[in-house]
């Protein structure tokens, strides 16, 4: 069998695609074996690309945005999307039928300072129409530091990828009162990426085919059953929380079974990063993005 390295830049269920690709038996059946990793605190996935520690990295189009702002040319290309929306909650300490995201004006969140979740969350303010400038924010940091800040009692909302709300949720530690996406739509979120090298050789295109497999189980398949394919990868996470979390996120439709990123949903995260100051001119899909190996559109 062929080795290939696949990193994550977060590890979440959102990025199920890319789990149920390892854990269905979908590389496997194309021949392929794999290691997985997360990238370290302090160092990006886009790293490992380039210095060949990993084949395929869980990253976002809008990481191309960095070098682009500096002259320079992109390491990656992001050849398939992993999610076409942001996957973000708002989990409130009470219950609230009532909600709105005007509440959360001049009330203290614990979020992400900073990256894409920052931004989408901004713009998604913006589109509901309250003073993001207004919120208190609490930033202690990463996805884990998220959760330990709120379950130590900080802050009366808290942004969280799941399954970390729908495990809140599962204990009665909170109560989920808001998706950050449906106020976006649809755009070019998550994706994988890889060097221009290695996406011209044969392992990319198996390895792509068999992702374009494992998004088409993801929707035909009940949330039970995927969950029960994917929970050895959530220690502490209950399978009903679990479940719960895949089933929402079918529904958001953020993992459609195309593979490749369009230039629609690309455009999106243009608007984004423009409104936010994130980018001082709009790049063109190619700067950014490529057609996946072996996929015909």
């Amino acid at each position: 069998m062929a080795d290939i390295n696949i990193q994550f830049t977060l590890f979440s269920a959102f990025y199920s695609p890319l789990i149920a690709t390892m854990s269905g038996g979908f590389l496997k059946e194309e021949g392929l074996d794999y290691e997985w990793s997360v990238s370290p605190p302090g160092k990006s996935a886009v790293d490992a690309a380039v210095d060949g520690s990993a084949d395929v990295i869980q990253s976002a189009p809008s990481h191309a945005f960095t070098a682009l702002e500096k002259g320079e040319l992109s390491p990656v290309l992001h050849f398939a999307k992993v999610n076409e929306m942001d996957g973000f909650f708002i989990t409130s300490r009470d219950a609230d039928p009532d909600f709105s995201w005007k509440k959360l004006e001049g009330a203290e969140m614990v979020m992400f300072g900073g990256g894409q979740p920052n931004a989408m969350f901004r713009y998604a303010c913006h589109k509901a129409g309250i003073d993001y400038d207004k919120i208190i924010p609490i930033t202690p940091g990463g996805p884990d530091a998220i959760d330990q800040a709120y379950r130590q009692g900080q802050g009366q909302y808290v942004q969280q990828q799941g399954p970390y709300p729908q495990q809140l949720s599962q204990e009665g530690a909170g109560q989920i009162v808001a998706q950050v996406g449906p106020l976006i739509g649809p755009c070019a979120f998550s994706s994988l990426a890889a060097t221009r090298e290695w996406l011209q050789t044969d392992t990319a295109k198996a390895f792509t085919r068999a992702y374009a497999k494992a998004r088409e189980y993801l929707n035909e398949i009940p949330a039970k059953e995927i969950a029960e394919n994917i929970t050895p990868f959530f220690k502490g996470i209950e399978l009903a929380a679990l479940e719960n979390c895949i089933s929402t996120y079918q529904q958001l439709g953020c993992w459609t079974a195309a593979v490749e990123i369009t230039p629609e949903a690309f455009d999106v995260t243009l608007d984004v990063y423009e409104y936010v100051g994130g980018i001082s001119e709009r790049y063109a899909y190619e700067q950014v993005c490529c057609v996946p190996p072996g996929i015909t559109i």
